[in-house]
Parts: structure tokens; sequence; C-alpha cells
């Protein structure tokens, strides 16, 4: 039985009090950048953090603070803010340098303390500095970095991101390019590209494709299409479930059970295969009195590669949509595994052309939509396992462990490699997940079922 996680605590923290870094070639006067709608749908913050064995803490986070100053001016943009364009409506990156935020910490905890740094734990939202919802929208920093000194010697950075300024590849980009000035060695990326009107809708959008993958959030007069109708997977969405009664775990995906599943329904990729088993797993878990309803699970695509002039290397904003599969909860529970898996491979082929991109985007022009997971019905599974946490060097080591903070988001499911933590094989895949208790128990039982 696994043992709990050591939960930290605001008493097993000191924090100093934030420091606000600043660009030192912030343009003058005030540059605004455009956000294009894929931003818009995901402008969520993003938190993860990295272990360090002994290392001297407080020479880190004088050489953090000075690499910032670099970074920051082909970054300048990080230290802006969001804030709304009272004529369009629309959310804008200003380039206002208000700042970066920078927090040192200590704890009393050793971090033996903290058990297998590799399973979540809610608890390490204390090793992030959180911009704070209770703060005006122009007031939240985009770019915020802890740096936390334990009793043992040891340390962790944290960093919050907002996806809808950096995606993940972005941000993994950027960090390393953080990483690098600090060891000395510059910036590896050259040319930062910030330039997001590629991703412009068309005038006047046109809807091509149904989009279910998104579902609205805010009513606006509706064109002329075959697929303005805003799909509703559900009549009656299922109450939210209070943090306290959800579980944290990780599902652990072996060399051997990946194999036995592609053997199951070959040839599909491994993740094709994680994907549909997780959908499987839960659809049976969620479904047990709605077979007749639509299961669908969501999941990122990178089109990077399909618009049209081909994206630069560089690029900062978000250049994934999202993809998804779906079917009655019948099917997905009844019918052999091969058919969840030819229905991923259907969403991922659903995705392949720029024609399909420019459709999602003129779909979140007229209906200002968000990836469909607040009704409950639909969960998002994100693949993280190429971004390579434990490569994270700041001059004096690789982490021990690095990754995100767990949350009680029940519709998020990361796919992590556990060459990031301390336990697994590189060819393995870790899925975190979260889910109501109940649930979970009924969620285990099926998903090591091939």
């Amino acid at each position: 039985m696994a043992v709990a996680p050591f939960s930290l605590t605001d008493e097993d923290l000191t924090k100093d009090e934030p420091l606000k870094l600043l660009s030192p070639a912030n343009p003058m006067p005030v540059e605004t950048i455009f956000l294009s709608n894929i931003d818009l749908a995901v402008a969520f913050t993003v938190e993860t953090v990295y272990f360090f064995e002994d290392g001297p803490a407080a020479e880190m986070s004088r050489m953090v603070k000075r690499a910032m100053a670099v970074l920051l001016v082909p970054y300048y943009f990080l230290a802006g803010r969001l804030q709304v364009n009272r004529e369009t409506g629309r959310l804008e990156l200003v380039c206002n340098n208000a700042g970066v935020v920078f927090v040192n910490a200590k704890s009393k905890v050793m971090m033996k303390e903290l058990g297998d740094l590799s399973l979540p734990n809610p608890s390490f939202c204390q090793l992030v500095h959180r911009p704070g919802l209770h703060r005006s929208l122009p007031e939240r920093a985009l770019f915020t970095i802890q740096v936390t000194k334990f009793a043992c010697g040891g340390y962790a950075i944290g960093m919050v991101t907002n996806h809808g300024v950096l995606d993940g590849k972005s941000a993994a980009d950027m960090f390393q390019n953080l990483a690098s000035i600090c060891r000395g060695q510059g910036l590896k990326t050259q040319t930062i590209f910030n330039n997001r009107t590629c991703f412009k809708a068309r005038i006047p959008p046109l809807i091509t494709h149904p989009h279910q993958e998104y579902t609205c959030i805010s009513p606006t007069q509706k064109l002329p299409s075959a697929f303005t109708t805003v799909t509703k997977l559900s009549p009656s969405p299922a109450p939210p479930i209070a943090v306290e009664n959800r579980r944290h775990t990780v599902i652990p995906f072996s060399p051997s059970t990946i194999a036995a599943l592609k053997r199951t329904a070959a040839p599909c990729s491994t993740f094709q295969a994680i994907l549909a088993q997780l959908w499987r797993a839960r659809t049976r878990a969620v479904y047990t009195d709605r077979l007749d309803e639509i299961s669908m699970v969501l999941f990122a695509v990178d089109v990077r590669s399909k618009i049209r002039p081909v994206l630069p290397d560089g690029f900062v904003g978000n250049a994934v949509v999202t993809g998804f599969a779906a079917a009655r909860a019948a099917e997905v529970v009844e019918r052999p595994f091969s058919f969840c898996v030819e229905k991923v491979k259907e969403g991922i082929e659903r995705v392949s052309t720029e024609e399909y991109v420019r459709s999602a985007i003129d779909w979140l022009e007229v209906y200002r939509g968000i990836p469909a997971t607040c009704n409950g019905n639909s969960f998002y599974v994100s693949a993280w396992w190429k971004l390579a946490f434990r490569e994270l060097d700041f001059g004096f080591g690789k982490p021990i462990h690095g990754g995100p903070v767990a949350n009680g988001n029940d519709e998020f499911v990361l796919l992590l490699s556990p060459a990031n933590g301390s336990r697994g094989s590189t060819s393995s895949v870790n899925a975190w997940i979260s889910m109501e208790e109940e649930k979970m128990k009924k969620f285990l039982h099926h998903v090591f079922a091939i």
C-alpha cells in the first residue's frame, strides 16, 4: 500500500517578500501583442517544480536573478500582463514591464521527509509562487520563480507560467534558456518569434468542420454554417467534486504493458494505446448508469508542421489544438479495445489538415470557447513525456526530480516519462490522474485489464 505523501503547509515555510524583476529592454512606447484564439482557449497557469540535492541555494537565488536580466531581453513580454481590450473584448498581452516575480523561501523540512517526489503531491503548491486569483487580471504576473531551501541543504525551484503566453514546448525552451544562462553558456534559442497573427481567424470566419472538442463559454452572434451548433455531451452535468474527496495517483504503464496493449490493437503507437486504455477505463468507471451518453477523450495535437508557411524555430505562442475521440459509452465499454484505438486514430487524423485547424480557430472566434472538459463527461490527456525535466541544469547538477505540481482538476491527465522522476525505466510511461475516491477505485480495477 502506498504511503500517504508528506503534506507541506504554510507553517513549514518562511517566504521573503516577492521581488519584481524587470526587463532591461522592454519596448517604449508600451507594445501590445495579439493573442490568438488558441492562446485564449488555454489562458490558465501551469506549475512545475524541480528538486536538487545539496547545493548553494543562496548562490542559486543570486544566479537566477542575474540570469533573468539576460533572459528578459528576448523574453521581455514575460514581464508584461494580460488585460482586456475594451474595444474588442479580447485579452491582449501588454508589455508594460510590470515584472516577473521572484521569491526566496526556507523550509524547516528535510527533503527526504517529502517521500517519493515522483508521486502527485498537491501540497507542493507551497513550492511555487501563485500570482493570486484575488488580484485583478492586470496585476497577475505571467511568470513567477520561487527558490526554496530545505533544512537538509537541498532546494527546489518552482515556476509558474501562463499557458496563454507560452505553450508546453515554448515554456520548456524558456526554462532551458534560463538554465543555460545560469551555467554561463548564454541563450540556447537565438531568435524568439512572438508574432501570433499566423493564427488569426479568417474574415469572415468559416467553420467547415464540427468541433465537439470545444464548448461555448459566452453567447455570440452566430454566422451561417452547417457546424455552428455547440455540442452538448450531457443534459445534466455532474456537480463538481470537492477537492478533499479526490484521490491523486500515478498509473504506471510498463514496457510489457504497453507492448501488450499495442499487440491487442496493432498497428498503433504508444500514445494511441495508452490514450485508448485510459478512455475505456474511465468510461467504465464514470458511465456506470449512463451508457447511452457520449463519452469523449480530448488530447493535445501540435500543429507546427500543419500550418503554411511552417512556423519558425523560436515561435513562443500556442501551436497546439485539441483533438478528440468520442463514442457512445456503451460502445466504448462493450466493443473490443481495438475500437477505442481506431476512434483515437480517427481523432488524430481529423486534426491533420490545415483546414481543420483554421476551422477550429474560426469556431473559437465565433463562440469564444474552451476545451470541452467543464461538464465532467470528458477529460483531457496531455503528453509531457518529451519535456526533458531532468535536463534542467542551472549550474550545480541536474534535478533528482522535476515535473508538474498536482492540482485538483478531475478533467486533466498528464503522461510523463518516469525518467523525470525517481522510479521506472525510460521506456515506461506514468499517467498522473486525479479522481473522486469511489470512481478511482473502479478506474484502477479497469485500467490494468487488457
